[in-house]
């Protein structure tokens, strides 16, 4: 097989309806939208329009709240790092923070910053640069000798 020759399975693919092309074609004149009303008309924009009773969206309470300053972090459990620098993808002499992490594939993007989770288990003497980390995980990189430097404001709540 060559790739000139791929194409979809028989019946994968439907021809669009050409609608309003004569009576002969079945789609004709009102072109399968009825008769009149504002339904027929183009540019109508009626959902949630319940006739003039008060819509579902105004009946029904108002629930909750979006925080806008909440963080979004990226986690990183502990045996992932391990397991990054067992492959010799991240260096245990250098301070690991979000570069390092994405320069060795360990996150994709840093959003508002990496948070340490304490899963699995670190053997390598490291030192941390985070926006966040678990008690849990800080006891572990302690325990194996390295460090955690958190900002200023994480570290006095």
């Amino acid at each position: 097989m060559k790739l000139n020759e791929l194409r979809d399975a028989d019946g994968a693919t439907k021809s669009r309806k050409r609608v309003g092309r004569g009576i002969g074609s079945g789609l004709g004149k009102t072109g399968g939208r009825g008769v009149k009303g504002q339904k027929s008309r183009s540019g109508v924009s009626i959902n949630g329009f319940e006739g003039g009773q008060m819509p579902i969206y105004r009946r029904l309470p108002k629930r909750g709240f979006k925080n806008i300053f909440s963080k979004n972090f990226v986690e990183v459990s502990l045996g992932r790092v391990q397991t990054a620098i067992d492959a010799g993808k991240l260096d245990a002499k250098e301070a690991i923070n979000a570069e390092a992490l994405i320069k060795a594939g360990v996150i994709r993007r840093a959003k508002d910053g990496v948070r340490l989770l304490g899963g699995g288990e670190l053997k390598a003497k490291v030192s941390f640069d985070v926006a966040g980390a678990s008690k849990p995980a800080i006891e572990q990189v302690e325990k194996a000798g390295g460090s955690v430097k958190l900002p200023e404001a994480v570290a006095a709540e």
